[in-house]
């Protein structure tokens, strides 16, 4: 059983993003199993495993209720929370089976363009399971959508960035860099798929909008845009001081 996690676990990650060197060594070496583990340590971190998937479920489900401004359900979803989490493995499953079959191309674009109808196809399924069905498949259909191709986007970036980032933080922090690495991979999945619910649902508005007939005017549309691009550089300048601010700290360390 060990080996089959270490595999699932260690490997897939190593084979995901074609790490090497150090960054191979630490993803090895955190998840191997330690030779002191008991079964109750086992049996305490299968069940931390399942509150996290479950708190990992309700946390999707939640994005979806605040982006289409829904009533929240909390547990009352619970069974629908466990179906969608099924389907969450059966996906995975899927998209591990396409990169082996079509990932041997340059940055696994045979395996990517295939996989975008199945990502798009699993998110318009998420959306309709987790809300409970409050939300129609053709309302979740901009979200599927532009979630597929903004994944498929960070999925070419991360093949390029994260060997680096592996590399880079495994030499600086030792093994725990190999987790910092992984949660910067799930951060920025994470930061994809909130935005794509944000963009789907204006995008469905906006939809809806035309085919009633409504058009904002020439001067809300300015307005809007003006905002956008304010908005855009005040979070710029905001990056651009923090990673001054970054850099100057690294240089003093």
């Amino acid at each position: 059983m060990s080996n089959f996690v270490h595999y699932n676990a260690a490997e897939r990650i190593i084979r995901r993003y074609n790490l090497t060197g150090a960054g191979a060594t630490a993803v090895s070496s955190l998840f191997s199993p330690a030779e002191t583990t008991s079964a109750s340590v086992g049996i305490f971190g299968v069940v931390f495993l399942a509150i996290s998937v479950l708190s990992f479920a309700r946390a999707a489900q939640r994005l979806f209720e605040q982006t289409w401004e829904l009533k929240p359900l909390s547990v009352r979803n619970t069974r629908n929370g466990l179906w969608w989490i099924l389907t969450l493995g059966g996906y995975a499953a899927v998209t591990t089976l396409l990169s082996a079959l079509l990932g041997g191309g340059p940055l696994g674009l045979a395996a990517l363009a295939c996989g975008v109808l199945v990502t798009a196809a699993f998110l318009v399924w998420s959306g309709r399971i987790l809300s409970a069905k409050r939300i129609s498949r053709p309302d979740l259909l901009p979200f599927g959508v532009t979630g597929a191709v903004l994944t498929a986007a960070y999925s070419v970036g991360a093949t390029i960035y994260m060997p680096r980032l592996f590399n880079t933080s495994v030499a600086r922090y030792g093994v725990v860099g190999a987790v910092f690495a992984m949660l910067s991979a799930l951060f920025a999945v994470m930061l994809a798929l909130v935005a794509s619910a944000a963009l789907g649902r204006e995008v469905r508005d906006e939809l809806s909008r035309i085919r009633q007939g409504h058009r904002p005017s020439d001067h809300e549309v300015r307005r809007q845009w003006d905002r956008v691009v304010e908005q855009t550089r005040s979070r710029w300048r905001t990056a651009r001081e923090q990673v001054s601010h970054r850099r100057i700290k690294d240089s003093n360390h």
